[in-house]
């Protein structure tokens, strides 16, 4: 016999939710209209489901109720038109969660100012949420956090009230695997994984997700699930340290570190192919290994080797300082007084996100050895103090003149959109941390790559 048969005979709850899951009359909360948010409600509204958006950001609420999109992930006219038919519409506080039958939990997860993992936002969305509880909801989290934050810190909140779990109420915990950018994988079509508290939550939070996302994959515990999305950005973040040390090793030997690694990749197995570059950015890789590392203590254990990874690709970034430091003195020019131009803040190309990107790092410590920094990025207008450690401007046209007046320009970020060649003919000197300018024909004696 199914779990669904199991579910029918003898939780009620369950039942009634799961029909009305599967018959697309289910109506959804997310809470956390960002990366995360913003496409799975999107996703879930087009199915047919009514989706309430909670945004505590009353800019975003505004726009996404106007139509207005502002993650490039989500199609223009796929959101105008779900928001003008309302399936869609966005509230900054929680007063209409007990409309919901579902509650999605997608709020940031930061670390705080000693590196240790901050659950501030999914404790008091928790709070929020505990409040309005009421029967036969189901609530999952979507944010990255520690092994066992759904059962420890969710789960004694929900139950203060005296509703238990997999009985009145069903929760779980099924990651985000969100790509900023990713043309190829989107939330429909990225395998999702799913940890209940019970069979039963297991059950019902399986069948939600299984009317949007072609494969989900049920495992035995929130835990586990938690653990797996951790796990999966530690080893790229491993990963990603171990040939930015072979980077710095080749500077060392004169050698082309992309000419090594391009190299090592043409071998049909054995070896998956990760590139270097002037740190590494987004919400997830930074920041997952910090919460394993910071749990693992709790049992009297140091993950040393992913330790040892977050300083090697933190380390990166003053190595980048420094070869902008060697660019200037070919050109018998100090770094004090220099005008940098720095080309994308964005973590990766092609994308607007510039959470825990390598700029937010490396402008800062150019700007405190006295150089003068402009930026030009096509899909960032402007960066706030915030962000980049009192740093504040807005990305300076990228003509000929600016490219000609700056004392070296130091490539950050690959954006498809600009013409290396050209930028690298007019530029006195270029730092090149990403290896766009590989195909340039010309001038390649101002190029110093990383």
């Amino acid at each position: 016999m199914s779990i669904a048969h199991v579910i029918t005979e003898v939780n009620t709850y369950a039942y009634q939710l799961m029909q009305k899951i599967v018959s697309r009359q289910a109506t959804v909360a997310v809470v956390g209209l960002g990366y995360v948010g913003l496409p799975l409600a999107v996703e879930k509204a087009k199915v047919g489901f009514s989706v309430l958006g909670i945004e505590q950001n009353p800019r975003r609420a505004h726009r996404v109720n106007a139509g207005q999109n502002y993650i490039r992930d989500v199609k223009d006219d796929e959101l105008q038109e779900l928001v003008r038919v309302g399936k869609i519409r966005a509230y900054t506080g929680f007063d209409n969660l007990p409309e919901a039958d579902v509650i999605v939990i997608c709020v940031p997860t930061p670390l705080d100012k000693n590196r240790d993992p901050d659950i501030t936002y999914i404790k008091n969305v928790t709070n929020e949420i505990a409040l309005r509880l009421r029967p036969g909801q189901l609530v999952t989290l979507e944010s990255t956090t520690y092994p066992g934050t759904t059962q420890e810190v969710i789960l004694p909140q929900l139950e203060e009230n005296g509703l238990k779990v997999g009985k009145d109420f069903f929760l779980a915990y099924s990651p985000e695997r969100v790509d900023p950018g990713n043309k190829r994988f989107t939330t429909q079509n990225t395998s999702k994984v799913v940890g209940g508290i019970t069979p039963t939550c297991l059950e019902v939070a399986y069948t939600f997700y299984g009317q949007t996302i072609k494969q989900v994959i049920p495992v035995s515990s929130p835990a586990v699930a938690e653990l797996t999305k951790v796990f999966e950005n530690t080893y790229r973040a491993v990963n990603i340290a171990l040939v930015n040390e072979l980077m710095l090793l080749c500077d060392k030997m004169h050698l082309d570190v992309w000419e090594v690694v391009e190299a090592a990749g043409t071998k049909p197995f054995g070896i998956q192919t990760f590139f270097p570059g002037p740190g590494v950015g987004g919400h997830c890789i930074p920041i997952d290994p910090f919460y394993l590392t910071w749990k693992a203590r709790e049992f009297d254990f140091h993950t040393r080797f992913i330790e040892l990874a977050g300083e090697i690709n933190i380390e990166v970034s003053y190595y980048v300082v420094e070869k902008v430091n060697q660019a200037l003195n070919m050109l018998k020019k100090a770094i004090n007084g220099s005008c940098i131009l720095v080309l994308g803040v964005a973590y990766k190309k092609d994308i607007a996100d510039v959470r825990e990107s390598p700029a937010v790092r490396i402008i800062p410590q150019l700007l405190a050895k006295g150089a003068k920094v402009i930026y030009h990025d096509p899909y960032v207008s402007e960066v706030e103090p915030r962000d980049f450690h009192g740093y504040t401007a807005g990305s300076a046209a990228l003509t000929e003149k600016n490219i000609r007046e700056a004392d070296c320009v130091l490539i950050l970020t690959d954006h498809s959109c600009i013409d290396y060649e050209w930028v690298v003919q007019n530029a006195k000197i270029v730092v090149d941390t990403r290896n766009a300018t590989k195909m340039v024909g010309k001038s390649r004696e101002k190029i110093l790559k990383i």
